[in-house]
């Protein structure tokens, strides 16, 4: 705010310890910091006040339209997104909801079976790969019988 830097605010301190004193040193930083607080609370509500202005005048709108000159892509893309989620909000009672709801729970079914057939096909593997270890170290004994 006023691009003090430590160097700055320590001559700050010593001077007001000399010229102040350091019994009512605490009583001034106090009343410093109730000053400072009360600043900040005034430009916050100083900011929001311009910032509900603003909403209520259309800046928003006017600064989407340049956004959308300056960048057409952007906006584009944005548009189609905003299409896109005009599309998923349906009536869950509808046809298209009905149609949806039976799509999901076919599509759960189907990574149901692809699951269950995967991990079949793991542990077939699994057996597979214990029967040729098994072999192999059958192999390695030298009183086994070779086949």
């Amino acid at each position: 705010m006023f691009d003090l830097g430590w160097t700055e605010l320590l001559v700050i301190g010593i001077v007001a310890l000399i010229v102040v004193g350091p019994k009512d040193l605490p009583v001034l930083f106090r009343n410093i910091g109730r000053f400072v607080g009360k600043a900040k609370g005034m430009a916050r509500e100083f900011s929001s006040a311009m910032n509900q202005a603003a909403d209520e005048a259309g800046v928003k709108d006017i600064q989407k339209t340049i956004r959308t000159a300056t960048n057409p892509v952007s906006s584009a893309m944005d548009g189609v997104k905003e299409a896109a989620a005009d599309l998923t909000n349906f009536d869950p009672e509808s046809e298209t909801g009905k149609l949806a709801a039976e799509r999901a729970e076919t599509s759960k079914k189907i990574q149901a079976a692809t699951a269950r057939a995967a991990a079949e096909r793991k542990a077939r593997e699994a057996q597979e790969a214990l029967k040729k270890a098994e072999d192999y170290e059958a192999a390695l004994k030298p009183d086994a019988p070779k086949e």
